[in-house]
């Protein structure tokens, strides 16, 4: 099934932005603080809309499918965030995350109970949140969609290039 590039934007930043909620959400109960996580400034985490439209993409069809769902979406988003972690790491010398302390972590930069989260995630992303924003989605007036796009796509290009030099480095959000 195809979409509109609207849905797939759209689509983008509600993950992006619940990755970022999710972290927060974490945080605030592993550090008891508002820790505003990522290298950009906005309230979104774009690996999280990159990892989800990626299971999109590639996994709708096993839609009906999820265990098989569960275990293609941990191998798929453990293997992004090993690479963002490299690719972070060698572009500003910081390391956003570090699973060293955890069970069955490669190198620090992912871990076992990451990966059963990715694909728990997954799987819900696929067999349960998908088919509910696809009916959102109609419902929402084809300029909407597009005015969000333009508002959302905007504040993410100026933000991506303001921290192109200057990531967000706050406290707890490098190691």
């Amino acid at each position: 099934m195809s979409h509109e590039f609207d849905y797939y934007v759209l689509l983008f930043f509600i993950l992006a932005f619940a990755g970022w909620l999710w972290e927060v959400i974490l945080y605030m109960f592993t550090e008891h603080a508002f820790i505003n996580r990522g290298v950009y400034r906005g309230p979104y985490l774009p690996i999280y809309g990159v990892g989800g439209l990626s299971l999109c993409f590639l996994f709708r069809s096993f839609r009906k499918k999820p265990v098989r769902v569960f275990f293609l979406s941990a191998l798929l988003c453990s293997v992004l965030e090993y690479l963002t972690s490299f690719f972070l790491e060698r572009r500003f010398g910081v390391r956003w995350w570090d699973y060293s302390g955890h069970f069955l972590n490669i190198s620090g930069r992912i871990c076992l109970l990451g990966t059963v989260t990715f694909g728990l995630g997954g799987t819900a992303l696929v067999c349960l949140f998908l088919p509910f924003y696809e009916k959102m989605y109609r419902r929402i007036p084809k300029k909407w969609r597009v005015a969000l796009c333009l508002v959302f796509l905007l504040v993410f290009v100026i933000d991506a290039a303001y921290c192109a030099t200057h990531p967000n480095m706050g406290d707890g959000i490098s190691l």
